[in-house]
């Protein structure tokens, strides 16, 4: 049985996989496994992903079920003790996966490990490092997201939580505490299930030297309609499951003053809202509506649902938040 499971959810993402597979083959960590769950590929991802490492274990699926199955599907087959998620869009570097488990053997209580993400076409460019920092409503954003590299995280240990991106997870916390919720198909999907973990006490620790370069959203796209429905969705429904009552009670104020920042930013082109040009408006707007209508429907069965193990008093939750936290201003202007 290997240590590592690494698995890579895929949707039409063909010219991505030489990338991202090559760097695999070529790790000095070499007790894993590769899982590739192909979201219903309609561009040959399937053929170019055997003929890149055809010693894989192939998961062909009939169609899209979004990231959060997908990575369901894969874990559920996983024989390792650590599963490492990987995006299609990234390259790890040679010491990737040894460094990440050199961090979670060195950490024996923390149940994630986050590695450092840098921009694949700039490789100075900070994607995260340290994992995710969370504002008040909700939403997460990358450690650093947009900086020069220069060190100035690597001190970093405890961190809040990883991105989906590139992620460690022991299976025997995933076991305890549960998989992504396949209902967000994508998007704060990672941030919940992060979220969930910390509550059941286990902790997150930052690898910086665990680097993978990420074509930033070259897997789906940087602002799009369908992108800012699930994200509005699905940030909601984060807090519902997540949240303590006090802490829940602000969220609609807190994204009401987003939502006017988001909106002088995208009519003034400033920050986040640069990266809106080339959508219409009115897509935008109507995606807008539709997450929030959509969020409000799911409500009543995400308050029902059962929750798992918490070992977190609120007030500690609280403080876990307060000490990882990005100011909504921040997450909208230095984009």
């Amino acid at each position: 049985m290997p240590t590592v499971s690494v698995i890579i959810v895929n949707f039409n993402g063909e010219k991505l996989l030489a990338d991202c597979l090559g760097s695999l083959a070529r790790q000095t960590y070499r007790d894993f496994e590769v899982i590739f769950v192909d979201n219903g590929s309609v561009d040959g991802s399937l053929a170019r992903a055997r003929e890149l490492m055809p010693e894989a274990h192939f998961i062909p699926l009939q169609e899209n079920t979004g990231f959060a199955r997908g990575n369901n599907i894969g874990i559920a087959v996983a024989r390792g003790t650590h599963i490492v998620l990987l995006n299609n869009d990234t390259e790890a570097e040679p010491r990737f996966l040894e460094e990440l488990v050199r961090a979670a053997e060195s950490h024996p209580k923390a149940g994630m490990v986050a590695p450092k993400i840098l921009n694949f076409f700039d490789r100075a460019l900070i994607d995260s490092v340290g994992g995710l920092v969370m504002c008040a409503d909700g939403i997460a954003q990358g450690r650093g997201r947009g900086e020069q590299d220069t060190g100035q995280y690597d001190a970093l240990e405890e961190v809040l939580l990883p991105s989906g991106c590139a992620a460690l997870y022991r299976k025997a916390m995933l076991d305890e505490v549960g998989l992504f919720a396949e209902d967000f198909f994508a998007y704060c999907e990672d941030s919940d299930l992060g979220l969930r973990c910390r509550w059941a006490g286990y902790g997150a620790v930052s690898a910086p030297r665990a680097v993978v370069f990420h074509k930033y959203s070259a897997s789906s796209s940087t602002y799009s309609p369908w992108k800012l429905r699930l994200v509005e969705r699905n940030h909601y429904l984060l807090t519902l499951r997540n949240f303590p009552a006090p802490m829940l009670a602000l969220v609609p104020a807190w994204s009401l003053y987003r939502h006017g920042l988001m909106a002088w930013a995208f009519f003034n082109g400033r920050g986040k809202g640069q990266a809106a040009d080339g959508n219409p408006r009115w897509a935008l707007f109507k995606a807008f509506v539709q997450g929030h209508w959509e969020a409000l429907r799911a409500s009543p069965a995400h308050l029902r649902r059962s929750r798992p193990p918490r070992r977190l008093s609120p007030a500690e939750f609280w403080r876990l938040l307060r000490n990882h936290r990005i100011s909504l201003r921040d997450m909208i202007f230095n984009a």
